[in-house]
């Protein structure tokens, strides 16, 4: 009896730490994506000004991108402002929307709501160049 309730008590313990982990679930929702548009906003935090937008349908692209996105969970979501946003579809229906913050090394991620709540993850170096690159 006492060595069942253990192993119970482990596997909750273990599905409670993998369900804080957003990176396997964002990347099956995405994994299917046929484009990525990306917005890029004017730079001063608000959402409401966008300067560039950008496609990306190279399946390479859209796949480093998700990767870097769900690479690092950050621990709280920061309020800084977005620089920008990316929305990804597949067959012109929008899979899932992902916020992102690059320009203050301080507030750089990209945050997202998956299955009701709200994630952030780290935005590293290499996805701020790419995001930079794109929008050139």
């Amino acid at each position: 009896m006492k060595s069942g309730f253990l192993i119970l008590a482990i596997a909750a313990c273990l599905a409670s730490v993998s369900c804080k982990q957003p990176n396997k679930a964002f990347l099956e929702k995405v994994k299917d994506a046929d484009s990525i548009a990306i917005n890029y906003f004017k730079g001063d935090g608000s959402m409401d000004t966008v300067v560039a937008v950008r496609v990306l349908r190279d399946k390479n692209a859209i796949t480093q991108l998700s990767s870097f996105i769900a690479a690092s969970s950050a621990p709280d979501v920061l309020k800084c402002g977005y620089d920008g946003s990316l929305h990804y579809f597949k067959r012109g229906m929008v899979l899932q929307d992902v916020d992102f913050t690059l320009r203050d090394v301080q507030c750089m991620q990209f945050s997202f709501l998956l299955n009701n709540k709200t994630y952030a993850t780290a935005l590293s170096p290499e996805a701020r160049q790419l995001l930079e690159s794109v929008k050139k």
